[in-house]
């Protein structure tokens, strides 16, 4: 028997700024009904985006709880940066874990819907 990871699912208030950002982050393409965006990406499971009225962003890491997240591997931390946080990623931790000369370490960050995320070196 085999198991095998089929989609990764995050819960937003609001479909249209979370499917984006996360399209922007990681490329792809979507396919979007009135309350679930499917974003297809080669060398990733499914990413669904679902609907949630009501949703409330983890409080992470002010609380304890995480509720998910997602660990994303770059070959260019400063880019991937970048461009998280032109897509509408917010940073969580400080970048001092970051040697920019040689790329490597790891950063996390808050999608606009809150749900924590890292950048970290491929």
């Amino acid at each position: 028997m085999n198991v095998n990871l089929g989609a990764v699912v995050v819960d937003a208030a609001e479909l249209e700024p979370e499917s984006a950002f996360w399209h922007r982050l990681l490329g792809g393409t979507i396919a979007k009904t009135a309350t679930h965006h499917f974003l297809r990406t080669d060398g990733f499971p499914v990413f669904v985006i679902q609907l949630a009225d009501g949703q409330v962003p983890p409080r992470w890491p002010e609380d304890a709880s995480q509720q998910m997240h997602v660990d994303l591997t770059t070959d260019d931390l400063v880019a991937a940066d970048r461009l998280a946080l032109a897509a509408g990623a917010r940073r969580l931790r400080p970048t001092d874990d970051v040697d920019p000369a040689a790329h490597k370490g790891g950063r996390v960050y808050a999608s606009p819907a809150g749900h924590p995320f890292c950048l970290r070196s491929a």
